[in-house]
């Protein structure tokens, strides 16, 4: 158990004493494995628990364990389910189990017999219970010892995970939690949160599997092993496919394609031949499952003898339900053994398959991933067609707790010696992707806490904003990110040191004079880099012109000569003679100041001293050179011409090309020299090695920046909660929901209302709008405002009533400013208002008949039973709301009446609401 320390709330935790112990031996007449004991023990010490334990090892007996204990005690037990199709099966076990006198249910619309010892609600249910007011002489958690929390790894999904942590948040101390999840990574945190937020905690871990599973792959060339002996690799005889060289992938895909998937009548008869049926098959979309029912043609899987109690119970089902029947394709199905289930499936229906399956009687039920939740449906066997799945933001392979979830159904308990779990070959996964789920670790829970208008408004009405800044942040994402801080801050801590460190090293150094001569460096270079440019362009232009001059100069002239046999430097030199040479132009012979003859042409000569007299030539012997760039040293005769070339180039400049005279050049050239005195002249030109100052200082630029993220990023992780809580109390002032921090009418009004977007519910409530609406209308608006259907191929043949949708128009403008308000504040939360389906709503409530339905719309009829119950949802909520008009209750209550009737009401042996509770939030009229 967890040691950590206590949560001041959590001090008035009420213990069990030992002398009401209750001896499960006494209870259950089989014994017990051992971390069942383990709960046990650590239940009747007073302590809530953990329970993650695989699929179908037998958690839920710890939660029978709480019931049994619980009624010993004369006290009462709340247990939860993550879905309203699983709380009815939970139902109707404990009625078995415990008898109906014992056994109460409360759903969104239903609410029977909530004063019996056991209540069986979904976990929303639980959440709004607590949220609302407690009356002194009516709490509904009064004499509750124990809440069951079943499924609680259900705190992962992103859309109701938020309803476990607040559920656990608000929960009294005094009332013991029994969390009881699928094996997941961190339920030690999950542990360690609940001691910290609830009260003293244990953690019962489990892997043992009473059913141990056995792994295979199925291809089109057969059903074979897929791991090996121990179960941590592939095995053996598993070959990875891999395509053949050469081959190229059409397409952005490096990835090669798989070999063919095996037909799915090949996989069932793979199975039947091995005798590994009842099976599971999941197949990730609802025309998939489908299409598996048509494609296993006129397979039949059942015996004679079972398929007449199967035609026996269709028919009693027919009788009892003439418009629940699914079409021929698949009663026929029925009766030979294989199903569908999906959430496209009525409810109605769907019992029926799961009952038929419970019996053996089903052998294939070919299914979505949604079955997997906690649907009490054992198979010998689990087929995962696909390792991969759609989702909202793409293609992605299934993670491994998904896997293991879909996996642990296979194995029945008492039935089966082991459980088979096959894997399929698909187009996007072959063995390898297999193997590797297969041995996979299942994955951590997170954090999906999220504030809303009706969080904000039911803990403003009962406390002071410290107490519910406090509240918010006891969610397990701020446990989770509090763990997360302590590494990011020894992250922080380190790339502070790295920073100081630096900062001994450069940290005395004036940075602005360090950036001045960086500033400085980088202009000189540019300012030289123009001056050769002007140089190139003034040479360019000056060496046609001396070209051309040259010609006509005579022989003694005085040049400068500029040629890479003279090492590149400018050369003072004498023209001796003219040659001629291959082209247009003469080669010039001269001697230069350093007494060596050269044979260059014309475009050698950088200056033409024209200004200054001529030489004496004449009476100096020439030599023989032939080629241009010859060279050749003078003698004593010519050295007494050299001398004179060396006398007038010391009297007069001949070392400066005539093209670095031009204007431009010269002026470009003194801006140059400029520069490098300003620069030599600079402090930091004498400082030590400027390339490491200026690594230095680019890596404290970088720590500082990151330093700063990393601590924006902590400060936002740490408070995120807190600032969209703050960013939704400023919505409702805005709505007139809170007069500074006291919710007003209106905002109890919208806090008494569950939904998506409890303000925009609650401000078209009261907008008036709808007052005058007839029953069916408003049931048609109702579903507008508060169920979205995202099908692209969405279509209806019931126009929407005029009437509503008048109504529905006039209620744009609240609508917009409400979403510009959510825009300002930056936060996100849906106004559902769409009028696509609001005929059929209205249709329905009007009396059509659902085959006449069924047929004029696209939904499937899973689809139409979940918008009518949405839409049932809120119209049980209106009556029991503060503001809304005696008009708009009195037509609520009517479009209820209408709607709420099979297949979208509940099976008859689920009474209606007799409580005069809004179910939604437990608060009377």
């Amino acid at each position: 158990m967890s040691q950590s320390a206590q949560d001041p709330a959590s001090s008035d935790v009420v213990e069990a004493t030992p002398a009401k112990v209750l001896d499960p031996a006494a209870i259950f007449p089989f014994p017990l494995d051992g971390f069942q004991l383990e709960a046990v023990d650590a239940l009747n010490q007073g302590h809530s628990v953990v329970v993650s334990a695989p699929t179908g090892s037998g958690k839920t007996l710890v939660g029978e364990y709480a019931i049994h204990r619980a009624l010993a005690h004369g006290q009462k037990v709340f247990y939860t389910t993550p879905l309203k199709a699983l709380s009815n099966q939970k139902l109707r076990d404990f009625r078995n189990q415990f008898g109906d006198q014992n056994v109460g249910l409360m759903t969104g619309d239903l609410s029977v017999n909530r004063d019996a010892s056991i209540v069986v609600m979904t976990t929303e249910i639980f959440r709004n219970m607590l949220y609302a007011e407690a009356d002194q002489f009516d709490d509904p958690l009064t004499d509750v010892e124990a809440v069951v929390l079943d499924e609680c790894h259900y705190m992962n999904d992103s859309q109701r995970g938020t309803v476990w942590e607040e559920s656990i948040i608000h929960c009294p101390p005094s009332v013991q939690l029994v969390a009881l999840s699928a094996t997941v990574a961190n339920a030690g945190q999950l542990t360690d949160w609940i001691e910290k937020v609830h009260g003293p905690t244990t953690l019962i871990t489990s892997d043992y599997r009473p059913v141990p599973l056995q792994f295979s792959f199925c291809s089109a060339k057969g059903l074979h092993p897929l791991l090996n002996e121990k179960g941590t690799g592939l095995h053996p005889n598993c070959k990875v496919w891999r395509a053949p060289k050469g081959h190229k992938r059409k397409g952005r895909s490096p990835k090669p394609p798989q070999p063919e998937p095996p037909p799915i009548s090949f996989v069932v008869a793979q199975m039947a031949e091995r005798d590994m049926l009842p099976a599971i098959y999941f197949i990730f979309s609802r025309r998939g499952c489908d299409k598996a029912v048509r494609d296993l043609g006129v397979q039949c899987l059942v015996t004679r003898e079972e398929q007449a109690r199967l035609q026996a119970r269709l028919a009693t089902y027919s009788a009892e339900n003439p418009e629940a029947v699914r079409d021929g394709l698949h009663a026929d199905a029925l009766l030979r053994g294989i199903a569908a289930h999906h959430a496209g499936v009525l409810p109605a229906w769907k019992e029926l398959i799961e009952e038929l399956f419970q019996q053996g009687l089903v052998k294939v039920v070919f299914a979505t991933e949604t079955l997997a939740a906690g649907i009490n449906m054992p198979a010998r066997s689990t087929v995962i067609a696909s390792l991969s799945k759609r989702t909202e933001r793409g293609h992605r392979p299934l993670m491994g707790s998904e896997f293991l979830q879909m996996a642990g159904r296979a194995g029945r308990r008492g039935l089966d010696s082991r459980g088979y779990v096959v894997t399929v070959q698909s187009r996007f996964e072959g063995v390898r992707e297999a193997g590797q789920l297969a041995t996979s670790p299942a994955d951590p829970l997170v954090s999906q806490f999220t504030p809303s208008y009706g969080m904000v408004l039911n803990l403003l009405q009962r406390h002071d904003l410290a107490k519910a800044r406090e509240l918010v942040e006891r969610s397990f994402g701020r446990y989770l990110a509090s763990l997360d801080l302590v590494e990011d801050e020894d992250l922080l801590s380190q790339l502070r040191l790295q920073l100081s460190q630096l900062e001994g090293v450069a940290g005395d150094v004036p940075w602005e004079d360090f950036e001045e001569y960086e500033k400085l460096r980088g202009r000189l270079r540019e300012e030289r880099r123009l001056l050769r440019i002007l140089q190139q362009q003034a040479e360019e232009t000056l060496a046609n012109e001396l070209t051309l001059a040259l010609q006509f100069a005579s022989a003694g002239t005085l040049v400068s000569l500029k040629a890479p046999q003279l090492r590149g430097r400018v050369t003072p030199a004498v023209i001796v003679d003219k040659i001629k040479g291959a082209g247009q132009f003469p080669l010039l012979l001269c001697l230069t100041e350093e007494n060596v003859w050269v044979l260059l042409p014309c475009q050698a000569v950088v200056s033409l001293h024209a200004e200054l007299s001529c030489l004496q030539v004449s009476g100096v012997a020439e030599p023989e050179l032939q080629r241009s760039g010859e060279l050749r040293h003078g003698d004593q005769a010519s050295g007494g011409l050299a001398l004179a070339v060396a006398h007038m180039a010391r009297r007069h400049d001949m070392n400066t090309p005539q093209y670095d005279l031009a204007g431009e050049v010269l002026q470009q050239a003194r801006l140059v020299h400029q520069l490098e005195q300003e620069q030599d002249l600079h402090p930091a030109h004498r400082w030590g090695d400027r390339k490491q100052l200026k690594k230095h200082r680019r890596r404290m630029e970088e720590l500082e920046q990151e330093i700063e993220a990393r601590q924006q990023q902590l400060h936002h992780r740490a408070n995120k909660h807190w600032e969209t809580f703050l960013s939704l109390i400023e919505i409702l002032r805005q709505f007139g929901c809170l007069d500074d921090l006291e919710p007003t009418e209106i905002g109890r009004t919208v806090a008494a209302l569950r939904g998506d977007n409890e303000l925009w519910l609650g401000l078209a409530l009261m907008s008036g709008h709808l007052d005058a609406l007839p029953p069916e209308d408003l049931a048609g608006v109702f579903e507008a405002i508060s169920t979205e259907v995202n099908r692209p191929d969405l279509w209806s043949g019931f126009p929407p009533p005029p009437a509503a949708e008048e109504a529905l128009n006039a209620l744009s403008g609240l609508r917009r400013d409400l979403l510009r308000a959510q825009e300002r504040e930056g936060v996100v939360v849906p106004a559902w208002w769409d009028q696509e389906l609001m005929g059929l709503v209205e249709s329905w409530a009007s009396g059509t008949g659902w085959n006449d339905l069924i047929a004029n719309t696209s939904l499937d009829e899973g689809d139409v039973v979940r918008i009518m119950r949405r839409t049932v949802d809120l119209l049980a909520q209106v009556p029991y709301c503060e503001a809304i008009s005696e008009q708009l209750r009195g037509h609520s209550r009517q479009a209820l009446a209408a709607i709420n009737r099979f297949p979208v009401c509940e099976s008859d042996d689920l009474m209606k609401n007799p409580s005069g509770m809004n179910p939604a939030t437990e608060r009377a009229a």
